[in-house]
């Protein structure tokens, strides 16, 4: 290896020194949250899933909103559905060629899915989904609400 790769990854090593406890404790919340997910469901086994996008999930006044990190996936290869009261979104990202020798490979490919209990409030009909730049956004509009209303009684 030469002296200014050699020197790259020493300074990336000492730059950051908790590096490996953070990789491996992410590493450790991929796997037991695709296992309890997909392994609970008995639709998938964690040799299935190869990596776990980020999410954010917000709540707004009329929907709720969940962000997905999906950079380098096609939205061809993003499958998004709702069954009873569960929202999935699961794909696949393509693995490069490694037709060249790589001195390190950090970016994650294949499988992954993600499992979210939807709130009664939500109207699984109605979710709508856009992808753009890596970033998958679904919105899930909140049903409406029926109004109470006073009931007049009648004298007989």
């Amino acid at each position: 290896m030469s002296a200014v790769l050699n020197g790259f990854f020493n300074q990336s090593v000492n730059a950051r020194p908790w590096f490996f406890v953070d990789r491996l404790q992410r590493q450790l919340e991929r796997d037991f949250s695709a296992a309890r997910g997909a392994v609970a469901n008995g639709e998938a086994t964690q040799e299935q899933i190869d990596w776990t996008p980020n999410v954010d999930v917000r709540e707004t006044k009329d929907a709720f909103v969940l962000t997905a990190d999906l950079p380098g996936v096609n939205p061809q290869d993003i499958e998004v559905t709702t069954k009873s009261g569960e929202l999935v979104v699961r794909g696949s990202r393509a693995a490069e060629a490694e037709s060249e020798a790589y001195f390190r490979i950090e970016r994650v490919s294949g499988r992954f899915e993600r499992r979210f209990k939807l709130p009664e409030s939500a109207n699984v009909d109605a979710v709508s989904a856009k992808s753009s730049h890596g970033v998958l956004t679904l919105t899930i509009p909140k049903r409406v609400e029926a109004q109470a209303r006073r009931v007049k009684i009648q004298a007989a």
